[in-house]
Formats: structure tokens, sequence, C-alpha cells
């Protein structure tokens, strides 16, 4: 008789207060659900990630749960049971970024009082994303003579670029003829080239505003470039991909590259490298090529914003925490030539 009482305590408080009490009865992925819906700017990248974690909450029991009834401790305790069950923290975080503003909004509806998932996942999770780190000069030059010597493939040029440019590799082979100013040595970056299981080709802008730029070249990349560009065949003719055409990266059926044509080289070529030389080399990735440039640009001296420029970076925050790396010898190096006026 008390838990009734109390029972019907909440709810004529829950109505006194305007409260829809009736509406904290749909599940967690109704709630979800009717919040994606509303949302009309997702990007596609963004749209892909979201349908991920919402298809992990979808089949999880945590998901059919009425949203009245979750606290937040049921939400740590949720995110706990994921990472236990294998699940990284960068992607719990995925997650998180889809629940928590479905539960704001139905605080904002008055379906519920409060936002259960609004807590730092540092507080109850580990950081255990993976460590990212840039080649160095010696691993750098030693990889490119490998690739020249033993590759069997048309991506040599793809390296040179993105280990000179930074550049994204989306954003790589997105580039079409007259996005390429061999004239006056810069790269025009407006869009991206993508592809999904459902949707081989598709352009999509920059991932964010900051990442319309345009980025000079270097000798080096120069004469990749010339290459890239007397070399290519598109022998079955010009592919139109959303109104744009004359694209520079060419798989050998003359079709254009995607980011999985250089993730499955490399991968290829890692497992070549250890075979042939007997000896581990760090995991190459694109991301890698991109890291590297970054630390390399940061460490010839070049200012965070220039290099939050070419980048593509919206805050510089991202620029010298994330992509950058430093050692000794670099700090020795600049403590050096402050020195003097210390």
């Amino acid at each position: 008789m008390t838990e009734l009482r109390k029972k019907e305590a909440e709810i004529a408080k829950d109505l006194w207060d305007g409260i829809d009490y009736a509406a904290g009865e749909i599940t967690v992925i109704e709630l979800v659900d009717r919040y994606i819906n509303l949302r009309r700017n997702l990007k596609s990248n963004s749209l892909r990630a979201y349908g991920s974690a919402i298809n992990r909450i979808r089949a999880s029991a945590f998901g059919q749960r009425q949203i009245k009834q979750i606290k937040i401790s049921d939400a740590k305790a949720w995110f706990l049971e994921l990472h236990d069950s294998g699940l990284k923290t960068n992607t719990i975080e995925i997650i998180q970024t889809v629940v928590r503003p479905a539960f704001e909004m139905a605080v904002d509806d008055d379906m519920i009082r409060k936002n259960p998932f609004k807590f730092k996942m540092s507080d109850i999770l580990p950081n255990d994303a993976n460590v990212r780190y840039a080649l160095s000069k010696e691993q750098q030059q030693m990889f490119l003579d490998f690739l020249r010597n033993y590759g069997n493939g048309n991506y040599y040029d793809d390296v040179v670029i993105l280990l000179g440019t930074g550049l994204r590799v989306s954003e790589l082979y997105g580039l079409t003829l007259s996005d390429v100013n061999l004239k006056d040595r810069y790269l025009e970056i407006t869009h991206q080239l993508c592809r999904t299981a459902s949707k081989p080709y598709f352009i999509t802008p920059p991932k964010t505003k900051s990442g319309i730029r345009r980025i000079p070249l270097t000798d080096q990349v120069y004469e990749a470039f010339c290459r890239v560009i007397q070399n290519r065949n598109p022998f079955k003719g010009e592919f139109m991909i959303d109104g744009h055409t004359g694209f520079l990266f060419l798989d050998q059926y003359g079709m254009p590259k995607v980011a999985m044509h250089l993730e499955n080289y490399l991968r290829n070529i890692q497992n070549k490298h250890e075979k042939e030389t007997r000896t581990a080399f760090p995991r190459v990735t694109p991301h890698v090529l991109r890291h590297t440039f970054c630390t390399n640009a940061q460490k010839a001296g070049l200012d965070v914003k220039s290099l939050q420029y070419l980048m593509g970076h919206s805050h510089a925050s991202v620029t010298l925490d994330v992509y950058t790396h430093t050692d000794y010898s670099s700090v020795l190096k600049a403590f050096d030539n402050i020195a003097v006026n210390l």
C-alpha cells in the first residue's frame, strides 16, 4: 500500500509539473528513432556511424527498456557491459553521441525529468584507443624504397602524395584533373570520394567546412602528380560521379580508386615486407601517413594555424593533441633555437 501511494504521488507530481507520464513509457530505441528522424543535416559518414550505433541499441535488452526506468547508474552499467563484451571505448562514445541528445530531447519534451546520459565517459571507461604514431624519416624512406622495389602496383605515387600533403585518403581519391593546378603547384580540396556496401561511389563535402582548402605541392609531390596524370588510363571512358569526372587515381580496371583499395594494398605490402625482410615494421595505414605529414610539418617549424589549415581541422587542438608527435631530439633542437634569448 505504501509503494502504491508513493507511485501515485510521483504520478501526481509529474502531472502537476507538466511532465507527460505516458510518454515516458516509450522504449530507448523508440526515442532514438524519433530523435534521428528529426535530424536532417547529417552527412553520409555520420549516418553510417549512427546507423551502426542504432543497430547495437536495437539489438540490446537495454534498448527495449522504457525511458522512464533509466537512471544514471543504469546508463553507466550498460556502457560497462558493452565494454566488457569487447567494444572499444571510442565505439561506445559514438553510441553516447546518439542516446545523450535523444534523452535530452525527452527532457525538453517533458517526457522525463533528467538526462541519465549526462556524464563523462572517462569517469567509467579507460581510454583504450589505438595509439596513433608517425613514421620516422628512416622508416618513411625504407617504406618508399620497398614500395619502389617490391610494390608491384601503381600505389607508390599515392603514398608519396599522402606523405607530402596530409590528405585524407577519401580526399586524395576524390581529386580530378580540374582539382590539380600544376602551373601554380597546388591542390584544390572541395570534396571527397566515398563508397559503402550499398552505394559503390558517391561524392560528399570534406569532413568539416575547414576541409575546403588549398594544398601547396612540394617538388616530390609535384613530380608524383605529373606521373599520375601521364600514366592514368581511363580505357573505359571518363567516369561521372555526382557531377564530377576526370578522376586521377584509377584501378587496374580503369575505375576510380576508393579508400578500400589503398587499405588492402598496404595490408598486403605489410605482409610482403615482413616475409621478404624477416623484420617487423610499424603498421602503415592511410591515417598513419596523414599523421606522419602533420608531425613532419610541425617538426619543420610550421606554425600551428598554418598546419591546422593544411590538415583541414576545425580546431587547432585536434592538430596538436591528436595528429602530432614529438620527441626529445625535436624539443632539444627547438630549445637550442631559442636558448640565446632566454
